[in-house]
């Protein structure tokens, strides 16, 4: 089901005339309003009545995380602070929080974009939305509470944690929709195994997942394991939040980006030229229509690519593939680029383990080495020792193929690797420790 029509189905040629349009106006505003962009613009030597078509984005500076930091907390906002009616910001674990704001009517665009995704998600006025993203600086609660609101369902702001209750709710509530990210619904199927609630008597149908990235392997873990359709969901709160993009339940293969909001460009993430359509690199995003907050040629640090194809539900946005990594944390591995995800589809594809893993990083010496460590299901765990070490052996092969290092490889027991209530703690390098 489409939500918007007149916006979601426009044909190419009008969409980008919007988006120029669009854009124009946004460099105009950032240009007479922000600082950084009046002196970023100046020593790219372009001024907005440069922009005189789409291609013309390429001459624009980029910006990065570090100057949204530089200029904290409001210092990148386009509107008096009379005009700003929410703020959000990340968690600021690496370093200062980046600080969002939103006005009213950015507030408004915001749920309109999450009710085309829960639209996309077969999501209708007749569901019960079980939102178990996390309510408060987090953008994710919010954002899928006021979407669900505005195409009319019933939402039940769980938050997350206390995982007992969220089972009890869901099973007496009979919600019908899901949302969280995709570590915490796997966990909340094994809290339910727990106390002896099978997921398949529950009224669960659709799980709209994200806030981390997740593989088609998970995928099938979660709908087998949830018994729903599992529909991955992507955003950034510099960008808006959830909402940049969704994959539609028809296809269930590359998610729409909301592009009459949001340009997006393929860029190589070393040399900052951009990549032919259809390529792999690191994702830039301009938002052509926030009021408090735009950002001109945000880079993401995910790695994707745009699929032009036309989708089968009839949109004709741009999809993005799942994100395969990221061009910061991608982790350098004796010379190896490795990317976190790529080695989760290949355990999900081994029978026998769960999808619950961390990769730890260390230095012996002048040498790198990885460790896997994944959980195994019970029925593999009480198998005789010759079988596990056979099973450790093929995940050891398959790193050896997909990357040529050879990987150690740790079967613990099911529930031991910690559980997050938010996203996942995928990766753990002790590298800076030991230099």
């Amino acid at each position: 089901m489409i939500w918007n029509d007149e916006f979601e189905t426009l044909p190419r040629e009008a969409l980008e005339a919007l988006q120029l349009k669009r854009l124009k106006n946004t460099c105009e505003r950032v240009y007479a309003n922000v600082p950084f962009y009046r002196q970023a613009f100046d020593n790219a030597g372009v001024r907005p009545s440069d922009i005189r078509s789409l291609a013309d984005l390429q001459r624009l500076p980029f910006t990065g995380k570090q100057d949204l930091r530089d200029n904290y907390p409001y210092g990148m906002f386009c509107t008096p602070m009379e005009n700003i009616v929410r703020i959000h910001a990340s968690s600021g674990t690496t370093g200062k929080p980046t600080v969002v704001g939103y006005t009213r009517r950015d507030i408004d665009m915001w749920a309109e974009l999450m009710a085309r995704c829960f639209s996309a998600a077969g999501v209708t006025r007749g569901d019960i939305v079980h939102n178990a993203y996390g309510y408060g600086l987090f953008t994710g609660g919010l954002g899928a509470h006021y979407g669900a609101e505005k195409v009319g369902a019933s939402v039940i702001p769980m938050s997350g944690g206390n995982s007992k209750k969220q089972i009890m709710v869901m099973q007496d509530f009979r919600s019908t929709v899901l949302t969280a990210t995709p570590s915490y619904a796997l966990h909340l199927a094994e809290v339910a195994e727990e106390e002896g609630v099978p997921m398949r008597d529950l009224a669960l149908r659709v799980g709209i997942f994200g806030a981390e990235p997740w593989s088609n392997g998970m995928r099938k873990e979660l709908e087998e394991k949830l018994c729903l359709d599992a529909i991955d969901i992507y955003g950034l709160s510099e960008i808006i939040g959830p909402g940049v993009s969704v994959e539609c339940i028809e296809a269930k293969h590359g998610m729409h980006i909301m592009e009459d909001h949001f340009i997006p460009e393929i860029i190589n993430p070393d040399t900052g030229e951009i990549m032919p359509l259809g390529e792999w690199g690191e994702l830039v995003f301009t938002t052509v229509t926030k009021e408090a907050f735009p950002l001109i040629r945000y880079r993401t640090r995910d790695i994707t690519r745009l699929i032009p194809e036309p989708c089968r539900c009839g949109r004709t946005f741009y999809r993005m593939e799942k994100i395969s990594g990221r061009s910061d944390d991608m982790l350098i591995i004796r010379g190896v680029n490795v990317f976190p995800s790529q080695i989760e589809s290949l355990l999900v594809s081994v029978e026998g383990i769960e999808p619950h893993y961390q990769l730890v990083i260390s230095r012996e010496g002048s040498m790198d080495t990885l460790e896997v460590q994944v959980e195994v299901n019970h029925r593999s765990f009480s198998d005789e020792v010759r079988h596990l070490q056979s099973l450790s052996r093929r995940i050891q092969k398959d790193i050896k193929d997909l990357y040529g290092i050879t990987a150690k490889v740790s079967l613990v027991e099911p529930k031991t690797i910690t559980r997050s209530q938010g996203k996942a703690v995928r990766v753990i390098d002790k590298r800076k420790e030991q230099s």
